[in-house]
């Protein structure tokens, strides 16, 4: 029994979506949706060519392919925006505001790393940044997953891929200085 609301959790999670209309859902998906696309938009066009200086860098073995981050990245940042929307619509505002603050933070945070490794080449400062988007990512999973589990589950292969990304950061970094 959720005593806030004075109905069960199950009651509560499935009057969520129900208390929007069809037309409020999809405005905050678009809502949710550029917020998700400014953050890629701000790593894009804050380091040109960030295709050609990764292949010019120094790298491990196990280092991608340049062509594979934009197809992961465009799935992860698809997640993203579902996870969050999924958080937005499953229950009152002032009960998911924290996690939905979370969230943005993270987001900040993510459009961060593309100019620090790139743009001004500041290898180690964007490992450093790199562990705190980590640390917001598993804050964002956490507080997600007390208002909609799907939303928490969704994050999941971003949280892999960013701690995949923070080896690949450390070992670019070590093999270039």
């Amino acid at each position: 029994m959720n005593s806030r609301a004075g109905t069960s959790d199950s009651t509560v999670r499935r009057s969520g979506p129900a208390r929007y209309g069809t037309g409020a859902q999809m405005a905050g998906l678009a809502v949710i949706a550029l917020l998700v696309a400014a953050a890629a938009a701000v790593g894009n066009l804050s380091a040109v060519s960030t295709a050609d200086k990764y292949e010019a860098l120094e790298q491990p073995a196990w280092a991608p392919p340049s062509w594979l981050f934009g197809p992961v990245w465009t799935l992860l940042y698809s997640l993203m925006a579902i996870a969050a929307w999924l958080v937005w619509r499953a229950e009152p505002w002032q009960r998911v505001r924290v996690a939905l603050g979370v969230f943005v933070v993270q987001l900040i945070l993510n459009a961060l790393w593309t100019p620090l490794f790139f743009a001004a080449e500041w290898r180690g400062v964007a490992f450093a940044e790199i562990l705190v988007l980590l640390a917001a990512i598993v804050a964002t999973i956490v507080l997600f997953a007390r208002h909609q589990r799907w939303a928490a589950g969704v994050l999941v292969p971003y949280l892999l891929w960013t701690v995949f990304a923070a080896a690949l950061n450390l070992a670019v970094w070590q093999l270039n200085t």
